[in-house]
């Protein structure tokens, strides 16, 4: 069963009120476990000392070292009369360098030697720590009335037990930017093929062109890919591998057109395809039938003058997804 109840948040210049929930549960903490063999005893000790306060050693978790700190009779610089007080204080300030931070969730033990079970008592906030803040936790953690009470099971022939567990929210850096390019600077190229009969009958290459960050190459079989059966021109649009970005995803809408040079009634198809760059993989997409050869060779047609065949590739929209650095 579990118990809610509201408090405010003292580390808050303004009124901030922070739900916190008090359950019972099996499990031992998984990070440390404080065990008090004379709870009367430390007391007396702080008090001889003139301390307020005992601090647990170090110990590792998430990556950064901790301490418990256990105020037995209660914070008083912080309102906690008649409470027991207990944080958790990063015990390396140099770990976190200015301008940074790290989140915790924290949850604090009680161990309850009648039921077996521990109490377990968090917050719905997450924890900030920075040079400036090195501590967090409760400062009215279970009252020292509740605490005594021997039917309760947490104060036992003067034995108790306290434990935390700390998981940092580790900022990663992974994620992705999706992004739109309409209508791009410099999204037309010519490729203006002369001797086009003498190509070789494999793939033919134009020179590199930039869109946008990326860059594309035309790719043309003069007769036909291996899909094409020999019949058909294939002409493809191919974004080269990016070395700075090898994981990048871009979506591209196009038009490839091959010129009529007398009548300009051009044949072009347009397509819109994602073109994924891996390392060492040049993406490419377009049509192995782009159009009959026959239609190319025909004088009429206006395709092919002086042998100079003319290919054109408009990229009209951009969209990339990309690995955010």
């Amino acid at each position: 069963m579990e118990d809610r109840t509201l408090h405010p948040d003292p580390s808050s210049h303004n009124v901030r009120v922070l739900e916190i929930s008090r359950s019972k549960r099996d499990a031992p903490p998984a990070h440390y476990t404080l065990k008090v063999e004379s709870f009367s005893q430390l007391c007396r000790i702080l008090r001889d000392n003139d301390l307020e306060k005992y601090e647990s050693d170090d110990f590792e978790a998430g990556g950064y070292k901790w301490k418990m700190v256990l105020y037995p009779h209660g914070n008083w610089n912080r309102g906690a009369n008649g409470h027991i007080s207990l944080y958790l204080a990063i015990a390396e300030a140099k770990a976190i360098p200015p301008g940074s931070q790290v989140d915790v969730t924290l949850k604090f033990f009680v161990y309850d030697h009648i039921r077996d079970k521990y109490l377990t008592i968090q917050d719905d906030e997450m924890r900030r720590y920075h040079y400036l803040k090195t501590e967090n936790g409760f400062d009215q953690l279970i009252s020292l009335k509740m605490f005594s009470d021997p039917s309760n099971g947490y104060l036992v022939d003067d034995h108790c037990v306290f434990g935390t567990e700390v998981h940092v929210n580790k900022y990663e850096g992974k994620g992705e930017r999706f992004s739109i390019i309409e209508e791009p600077d410099n999204g037309t190229f010519t490729w203006k093929i002369e001797r086009f009969s003498k190509l070789q009958k494999g793939r033919n290459f134009s020179k590199e062109f930039s869109v946008a960050k990326h860059k594309w190459r035309l790719m043309l079989y003069t007769k036909g890919d291996p899909m094409a059966g020999g019949n058909s021109l294939s002409l493809l649009l191919q974004m080269l591998n990016n070395s700075a970005h090898p994981q990048l995803r871009v979506y591209a809408e196009y038009k490839l057109t091959v010129k009529d040079q007398v009548q300009e009634s051009h044949h072009e198809i347009t397509g819109s395809d994602w073109f994924i760059s891996k390392s060492s993989v040049d993406c490419c997409w377009g049509c192995s039938d782009f159009m009959p050869l026959d239609d190319i060779f025909n004088a009429s047609k206006g395709f092919l003058v002086d042998d100079t065949l003319i290919v054109e590739a408009q990229i009209s929209l951009l969209a990339d997804v990309e690995a955010l650095s």
